[in-house]
């Protein structure tokens, strides 16, 4: 009798136990959301996208999960824009030349020698103005979050470099999909030709273009420097990333979750940014140990194609010459 009990009380504690282990699973998460990258796994901007997503599932106790697709999975980033405002993706790191044909505004933001360096920039989006622009894509479906670092972008070509304003006549220059971007081309005697990022490569080999314009880690990561041989420092543009919600998934969120999510990519901002700065030295450094030559604009240089751009101002942005103003002289 005693052992008869003794096994009831054996298997009652081994289900109680049971119970409990069952009571200390973890709960679903509530909402599982999805984010587009268009980068590798390897790359800034990548990383701060996985880093916002550890840090919403972190400070949400798990009730918000957010899955990173890198290397273009769910499409290039025009594509993704659109997804975005119909709902079918939630999150997403693009650049302004993409998101500007969505939103015109942000063309101010990335015309050409707009900011004197990159110390010059981040004061400007930090700040009072940054946050008018990120406010700027209220109405759009999106909803933007925070700004990522791209650094500067500049030129590289296959068989002629660049080191003088002359050199870029009849040059076919691949650039983003982006009016602007076609247009900058067009001021400095060179030929655009918009395509997406993906086909750039097979381009620059085939000779379909003469060079391209892009940041180091961009130019490296993509092994663009097997078919280029020179790479032109002259920093035309600084033009900063957002990352971004769209709209239908913002409106699901309480406010609580919205500040939450809010100061994650703000964090995962500051974190993808000093990724960025160590990524520049050692992108420049290994394409140089590849062969490729990189070839500093002078001042006096640069100052030309400053101004023979300019016209550009008026053009795309005639109603913002107040802010134009204003970040130029700050």
């Amino acid at each position: 009798m005693k052992n008869i009990r003794m096994m009831l009380l054996i298997f009652a504690a081994a289900a109680l136990s049971g119970c409990d282990n069952n009571n200390q699973k973890t709960a679903a998460p509530e909402f599982v959301f999805s984010y587009a990258e268009n980068q590798a796994a390897g790359f800034p901007t990548v990383q701060g996208a996985y880093k916002f997503a550890s840090l919403v599932n972190e400070r949400t106790g798990g009730r918000i999960e957010i899955q990173v697709y890198p290397n273009a999975e769910l499409g290039e980033e025009q594509s993704v824009i659109a997804q975005m405002q119909f709902g079918g993706v939630d999150f997403s790191r693009v650049s302004l030349s993409s998101l500007s044909e969505f939103v015109p505004k942000y063309n101010v933001l990335q015309l050409p020698f707009l900011y004197k360096d990159a110390a010059h920039m981040w004061r400007i989006l930090d700040g009072r103005i940054g946050e008018s622009f990120l406010a700027a894509a209220d109405g759009s479906g999106l909803a933007a979050l925070s700004w990522y670092d791209a650094g500067a972008r500049s030129f590289y070509t296959c068989d002629r470099p660049i080191r003088r304003l002359e050199d870029m006549n009849g040059m076919k220059i691949r650039v983003q999909e982006s009016a602007l971007m076609s247009s900058m081309i067009k001021s400095l005697g060179g030929v655009p030709a918009p395509m997406p990022y993906e086909k750039v490569y097979s381009a620059l080999q085939t000779g379909a273009i003469d060079g391209a314009e892009n940041n180091f880690p961009s130019f490296e990561s993509t092994r663009h420097y097997e078919v280029v041989k020179y790479f032109t420092v002259d920093e035309h543009t600084r033009v900063p990333e957002v990352q971004l919600i769209t709209s239908f998934t913002w409106e699901k969120l309480s406010l609580t979750d919205r500040e939450i999510i809010k100061a994650c990519a703000v964090e995962s901002a500051r974190y993808e940014r000093d990724l960025w700065r160590e990524r520049e030295t050692v992108s420049e450094e290994a394409v140089r140990s590849r062969g490729c030559e990189i070839i500093r604009m002078p001042d006096e240089e640069r100052t030309r194609f400053m101004e023979a751009v300019l016209p550009m101002y008026k053009e795309f942005c005639s109603e913002y010459t107040d802010i134009i103003d204003e970040i130029r002289g700050s």
